[in-house]
């Protein structure tokens, strides 16, 4: 893959993010944007521990998506206390992710402010993720192709992340939000995924007190180097047609796929898969015919 380092910053004013990020739509990582904020010297393990270890979280591992399976159906339950133990003690598949801070814990909120950057966030939906090493998410964009501020702490993540130009080149599922879930995006093998050698895009690791600016609709694919904590504020697209599909999205796509799950069972997950193959292939055979000579 033809991955390229994304920018870091530090004291990015508003007007230097809208123009060089924000309006052009590329990723930036802006350093020490949290040091200010009560989250950066309290937000760890423990912190979460103290502050939520009664509550029971749902977690998500990396299984294959099955058609009984619902719509960001947890594959576990926990009591945050044991998860955080387990996350300490061993590494572990098991990941926390749009765990709602304002619902769950409010006196989180009290960590952190909405920076200043010129963009419009969405107050209600500050959203925290956890993961133990190793532990990834599959290569996906979000429903509503939101602009989106992750925000690190308490150890280290790689992301990658490609635009939305390059979906035929990703073997995307249809009528979802992934690519094929047989792809490890750390280790492709180029041999199984030939149109990965083509796919243009970004990375980055990102430590604690960083924040990551992923534009309208990027695909991102995460993995926890080291256990840790994320949150994402998120602001609404701006772009009218990523505004368009988002609605689409979350008010037809996710229902409709539901239903065919239900009728189809796991043939129609077998035969998304395939598709999403078959699309990829046949649009690389048009732009490169010696890949299959």
């Amino acid at each position: 893959m033809n991955l390229q380092e994304i920018p870091r910053r530090k004291a990015l004013t508003p007007e230097a993010f809208h123009r060089d990020y924000f309006k052009p739509q590329k990723p930036v990582v802006i350093e020490g944007i949290t040091k200010n904020w009560p989250a950066y010297s309290k937000w760890n393990l423990d912190y979460m521990k103290q502050v939520a270890g009664d509550k029971e979280v749902p977690l998500y591992d990396d299984r294959p998506v099955q058609h009984e399976d619902g719509f960001n159906e947890p594959h576990a339950r926990m009591k945050m206390a044991a998860y955080i133990d387990l996350l300490k003690s061993e590494p572990t598949r098991y990941r926390i992710f749009l765990w709602n801070v304002l619902k769950e814990i409010p006196e989180l909120q009290k960590d952190f402010s909405y920076p200043s950057l010129g963009v419009k966030l969405m107050k209600g939906l500050p959203m925290l993720f956890f993961g133990g090493e190793d532990s990834f998410t599959f290569m996906h964009y979000d429903i509503d192709l939101a602009n989106i501020f992750h925000f690190h702490f308490d150890g280290t993540k790689d992301c990658t992340l490609f635009p939305q130009t390059e979906n035929k080149l990703l073997y995307k599922v249809p009528h979802s939000l992934i690519t094929h879930e047989s792809i490890n995006f750390s280790n492709p093998d180029y041999e199984e995924w030939p149109a990965l050698k083509h796919v243009k895009g970004f990375k980055t690791r990102l430590n604690h007190g960083d924040a990551l600016y992923i534009p309208e609709g990027y695909w991102h694919y995460m993995k926890y180097v080291t256990p840790g904590i994320s949150m994402s504020l998120r602001g609404i697209a701006r772009n009218p047609k990523n505004l368009c599909r988002a609605v689409y999205n979350v008010a037809v796509m996710r229902y409709y796929d539901n239903l065919m799950r239900k009728i189809k069972g796991q043939a129609w997950i077998d035969w998304k898969n395939q598709k999403a193959i078959h699309n990829t292939e046949k649009y690389l055979s048009e732009i490169n015919p010696e890949v299959f000579f």
